[in-house]
């Protein structure tokens, strides 16, 4: 019997969360699926996520020429690997979607996570045209309880077709002690010059402009004066040069740092006495789900997509608006300056665990990926 072939497409494929969840994916699945990867800009650095063991192809993306164009390109990469399940990616891959749409032949998952950047306020009135054109005949996999209700509302989606899967926790991975995250770590203090006093505040995520790290490192030059923090930027990319600029103009160089690409995101998580996620748009923050699954204390802003699914303000953590640098400078320095409060919001949030494991999440995508055998349809062609 021949391996089914998966075939995922990307706009990118950086470390970033639908990347990670796919690693996962592909990682839990093992051997049970040949994959094929296309990222639609050629960046394919979160194949570094990926185990080396597993039957994975990154394949070439036709040029971009606009929606229909790039759809017509499609179509001949489509026929040419014949998947038997297509599987993508956000609205980065929504030709991919048409282009199969017009063959006629084979099953599409599509993933949405969240929105483009210039969505955060409101949505572009092409896009939602393309989605209800686009996904009509796709299983769609959504993230967040606002995301499923955007696409039965806004995009005319059938509700048998949606399908909502949050992310998982690798609970035992993640149950780790926390250990004294806010005064200890002696040799990371010495290596990186943080006093023995200050607390230290972590952010994960790729360095790219939605993380909202301007606001972050504005919020911490407001709040240093009253609360003593120490900021770890977590993660690497396009935004970093701009940042360390930044920093330097805020006078922050003593106070924040840049620890570059993590793998184990759960040892820095140890080390943190609060964690803070500043993004303009999110879907379904994988950094703010594992922080709180080790019991770190956590800010999140309040994104229209889906840290409201996890966190609830002043209960397991706190919710800020987004942009509002005051309110989430206040915020660091309540928490800092709050103990009780701290620990209180931290062991709350320990329940995300109970609702979000691994394994469940995992049978939940085995229904949508594996429901119709893929090899029992034809292909693209």
């Amino acid at each position: 019997m021949t391996t089914p072939h998966l075939l995922h497409v990307f706009s990118t494929f950086v470390p970033a969360g639908p990347q990670v969840r796919v690693a996962k994916l592909l990682a839990a699945f093992g051997g049970e699926f040949r994959h094929s990867i296309v990222a639609m800009d050629g960046v394919t650095t979160a194949r570094e996520l990926l185990l080396p063991e597993l039957d994975v192809v990154f394949l070439d993306a036709p040029p971009k020429a606009g929606s229909f164009a790039t759809a017509v390109r499609m179509r001949g990469l489509l026929r040419r690997e014949r998947p038997d399940l297509l599987l993508t990616y956000n609205f980065g891959a929504i030709d991919s979607v048409l282009a199969a749409r017009t063959l006629g032949q084979g099953r599409v998952v599509h993933h949405e996570d969240g929105f483009l950047p210039d969505e955060v306020q409101g949505f572009k009135r092409r896009r939602i045209w393309l989605r209800r054109i686009a996904l009509g005949g796709a299983q769609v996999v959504v993230i967040s309880r606002n995301l499923e209700r955007i696409a039965r509302e806004l995009w005319k989606l059938d509700e048998s077709r949606v399908h909502f899967i949050a992310n998982g926790i690798e609970v035992e991975r993640f149950a780790t002690a926390r250990g004294n995250g806010e005064h200890g770590n002696p040799e990371l203090r010495a290596q990186l010059g943080i006093p023995r006093d200050s607390i230290v505040v972590g952010a994960v995520g790729h360095l790219r402009p939605e993380k909202n790290l301007p606001r972050l490192l504005a919020a911490v030059a407001v709040a240093q004066p009253a609360a003593n923090l120490h900021l770890l930027l977590l993660g690497d990319g396009p935004e970093r040069a701009a940042l360390t600029y930044l920093r330097g103009q805020l006078d922050l160089n003593e106070r924040v740092d840049f620890v570059g690409e993590i793998r184990d995101v759960e040892t820095w998580f140890a080390r943190a006495g609060l964690v803070v996620h500043a993004s303009r748009r999110e879907g379904f923050p994988n950094a703010v789900l594992e922080a709180m699954a080790m019991g770190a204390p956590v800010i999140c802003t309040n994104c229209r997509s889906g840290p409201s699914d996890i966190i609830e303000d002043r209960v397991n953590g706190r919710l800020i608006a987004v942009d509002d640098v005051d309110a989430l400078a206040g915020a660091m320095t309540e928490l800092i300056e709050n103990p009780r409060f701290r620990l209180g919001l931290a062991a709350k949030a320990l329940k995300v665990r109970d609702s979000f494991e691994q394994n469940m999440i995992m049978d939940r995508w085995s229904a949508v990926l594996l429901g119709p055998r893929a090899t029992s349809q034809r292909g693209f062609d």
